[in-house]
């Protein structure tokens, strides 16, 4: 269908070529969007506009073949372009050229702190969506960590929102110069998978500003996003997917979104409200919107007849269907009818190289006693122990599941890396399974030995054994990192915390690597040689990982969010903050307050001087780096840092510098530091820079709810500059 409706528009084009003058002027590339815009709209019939809010199938919505207007065709992200489905089904349709390039999950993004190899990643996925004829990716996740039981948190940017909005920015950049729109999600205060269609944030306008929309702000004011999708959760009482609020007042009012707001699949729920309050384009789940069905349900959508009878009947005008509309041609415009969008490429050599270097930077190592890095040829075995050494992660977690062309696991990644020397014990059976969506690895994960034996064949391996890596942590299945469910704990699951336990009695030098993208309890420092914080790392995972196990890559990752002791020390202690209190109205709607405000992650841990298990920010390095020099100066409302860091280790390396904030007393309460700014920067052995950063006056404003706007209380600032936010090297101050 696609391709028909764009050979009549080239058909038209090329009749047209004839004489200029008689080409509409929507057709025209030489005209401005906002002309082509209001060409197309006048030439609309009220039926034609409707077929173009809602859904065709699953992944797409209707264009206009009488005037040549091509269909919108969206694909799931954020971390790779999901493998074509069946037209009302999430079960793929049997493609054999659908294998994507699988790029980190955006948590191990969000830990390279790295603005660049952000912009790369938008990039590259951005060129695989373009090859796709894919007009939407349905990503990048900005949602903040409130909590570590989220079981889309590998989805997000963690749990800082200046973190999350300087690394969203250019990811947004770099997949809409591809010709494909950037669909940021899930807005707004969607962050916990419990009931997440049931359930009403209740969350103060300080808290929201200052925490849960900076990320979605920068995406839209500085990223140019030309889409956001909605969230299934409500706030103040109505759902996000047509919240007056959230969309109407702040996105497109505050904000000046000029994209176009599109429903989570069966996010919509009200005819009325849809069209009243900022939706656009409604998709869902199943052929009715919600629910499975045999039958084509799409025009019984929110905004399908039961639109077209409002109008026809007087119950609404067509100014609301106007505006959604013009924002659907924009995107057209800006996507599919763009004749300067690239071709784009597809599971290219540069974007698998791009997926590694990603995961290799992202990597965190949490602890090391001097035994990493191993050598390049060690003597004597390498054990390594873990379901997750052979796991493929790729496959599975909900709507990010993915087909790829190849996964490298750790273990092939070792014995590619050392060879002969590299032996394998499962030591512990988690997750067998290996399909999703009928997507599946190939593999048999299957073990007949029960957790004895595979424990006792472990320490026996481990006895005589020069080095051993443990591999494991959580993976995509149910009540892990998942999307529909929570994780029940922090504690790492399948018995492996007493697996590790009994390896570093006799190894203790073992190097720990937990695969993840949410925070896992792993409270061996001082029982074993070292921890590395791992990731879902793509196509190129386990030759990320071994990168950084060599020392082929000195490890630069940050983590980007905070990793408790336990989980009672975080800030949610109450079942109304989480997972929220049971209706006593009938209304079927959990009721969740954010009673903790905006201590949220370190904020909360320093307020109430919790020593976490490993802070937000930190991350070792095989070399060392010394900060001096700070230096700062006002220049109107903004102030000028400088400070001099230095590389002195014996190996090249990068170090992210981090910059907080403390504010005076007077105002309200405030967190006793906030992050402000960061620089990654690589230095060889003995080099120095100057690293400078400016900080306007929104990193010393509080959100004030009575006056609605950002304000700075006068007094000094205190600035902090440093290796983590439990590590501050330089302080200074500036009096405001």
């Amino acid at each position: 269908m696609r391709k028909i409706v764009l050979f009549a528009a080239a058909a038209l084009m090329a009749a047209a070529c004839v004489n200029r003058s008689k080409l509409p002027v929507y057709l025209d590339q030489t005209k401005d969007i906002s002309l082509r815009v209001e060409d197309a709209l006048s030439r609309l019939t009220t039926e034609e506009k409707v077929a173009m809010v809602h859904a065709q199938s699953k992944f797409s919505s209707p264009g206009v073949p009488r005037l040549g207007i091509p269909e919108v065709w969206c694909t799931d992200g954020p971390h790779g372009i999901r493998p074509e489905v069946l037209w009302d089904e999430w079960d793929q349709a049997g493609w054999t050229n659908d294998s994507c390039t699988a790029f980190p999950a955006l948590s191990a993004l969000s830990a390279t702190w790295d603005r660049g190899l952000s912009r790369l990643y938008g990039d590259c996925i951005g060129q695989e969506a373009r090859y796709r004829e894919k007009d939407v990716l349905l990503g990048p996740g900005v949602n903040i960590c409130r909590t570590p039981l989220n079981g889309r948190t590998f989805e997000y940017m963690g749990e800082d929102p200046y973190l999350a909005a300087q690394m969203v920015v250019p990811y947004v950049k770099g997949v809409q110069e591809n010709g494909v729109a950037a669909c940021v999600k899930h807005f707004a205060v969607n962050n916990q998978e419990t009931r997440r269609t049931q359930t009403n944030s209740n969350v103060d306008d300080r808290t929201l500003y200052e925490i849960y929309l900076p990320a979605f702000e920068a995406a839209v004011k500085e990223g140019g996003a030309w889409a956001v999708m909605g969230s299934y959760n409500l706030y103040n009482g109505q759902y996000n997917c047509h919240n007056k609020v959230l969309l109407q007042d702040i996105l497109k009012g505050e904000w000046g979104f000029d994209g176009v707001v599109i429903s989570d699949w069966g996010g919509c729920r009200d005819d009325d409200e849809a069209i009243l309050y900022g939706l656009d384009m409604e998709y869902g789940t199943w052929t009715d919107g919600l629910h499975s069905g045999a039958s084509n349900g799409y025009d019984c959508y929110h905004l399908a007849n039961p639109y077209l009878e409002r109008i026809r009947d007087g119950r609404v005008g067509t100014d609301e269907l106007d505006d959604k509309v013009r924002r659907i041609l924009r995107l057209i415009f800006r996507t599919a009818m763009n004749g300067d969008k690239p071709f784009g490429t597809f599971n290219s050599p540069e974007h698998y190289a791009a997926a590694r270097k990603i995961a290799a930077e992202g990597t965190v190592l949490l602890y090391n006693n001097g035994v990493l890095p191993l050598p390049e040829k060690p003597e004597g075995k390498i054990l390594v122990v873990g379901e997750n050494a052979i796991k493929k992660m790729v496959v599975g977690g909900g709507s990010s599941n993915l087909k790829t062309k190849y996964e490298v696991s750790p273990l092939e990644a070792f014995k590619a890396l050392w060879g002969d020397a590299v032996v394998y014990e499962r030591g512990y059976v988690g997750d067998v399974s290996t399909s999703y969506n009928k997507v599946s690895t190939g593999q048999d994960l299957s073990d007949p030995r029960s957790s004895f034996e595979l424990l006792s064949d472990a320490i026996a391996a481990a006895s005589d054994a020069r080095y051993v890596i443990f591999v494991g942590g959580l993976n995509k299945s149910k009540n892990q990192d998942n999307e529909s469910t929570d994780k029940l704990d922090i504690c790492l699951p399948y018995g492996q915390a007493d697996v590790i336990e009994a390896l570093a009695e006799v190894a203790p030098d073992m190097v720990v690597v937990n695969i993840s993208g949410s925070p896992v309890a792993l409270p061996f420092e001082g029982k074993v040689g070292a921890i590395v914080q791992g990731w879902y790392g793509g196509s190129e995972s386990g030759n990320a990982l071994a990168d950084v196990i060599s020392g082929k890559v000195n490890p630069s990752g940050k983590l980007p969010f905070t990793v408790p002791a336990a989980l009672s020390d975080g800030p949610l202690k109450t079942e109304r903050q989480y997972p929220g209190i049971a209706p006593e109205d009938g209304s079927g709607i959990w009721q969740e307050y954010y009673d903790e405000g905006v201590f949220v992650g370190y904020r909360w841990y320093d307020s109430k001087e919790i020593k976490p298990l490993y802070a937000f920010g930190h991350g070792l390095s095989y070399t060392t780096f010394d900060y001096s020099g700070l230096r700062l100066s006002r220049n109107g409302k903004k102030v000028k840092l400088s400070l001099k860091l230095r590389n002195s280790g014996d190996r090249a390396g990068a170090e992210v510098v981090q910059v907080y904030v403390s504010a005076p007393e007077g105002g309200p309460e405030r967190p006793l530091k906030e992050l402000k700014g960061f620089e990654k920067v690589y230095l060889e052995p003995g080099e120095s820079k100057i690293v400078e950063m400016i900080l306007d006056s929104r990193a010393f404003s509080y959100f004030d709810a009575p006056s609605h706007k950002w304000t700075v209380v006068p007094g000094t600032y205190s600035i902090l500059a440093g290796s983590a936010s439990d590590d501050i090297r330089l302080e200074g101050s500036v009096k405001l």
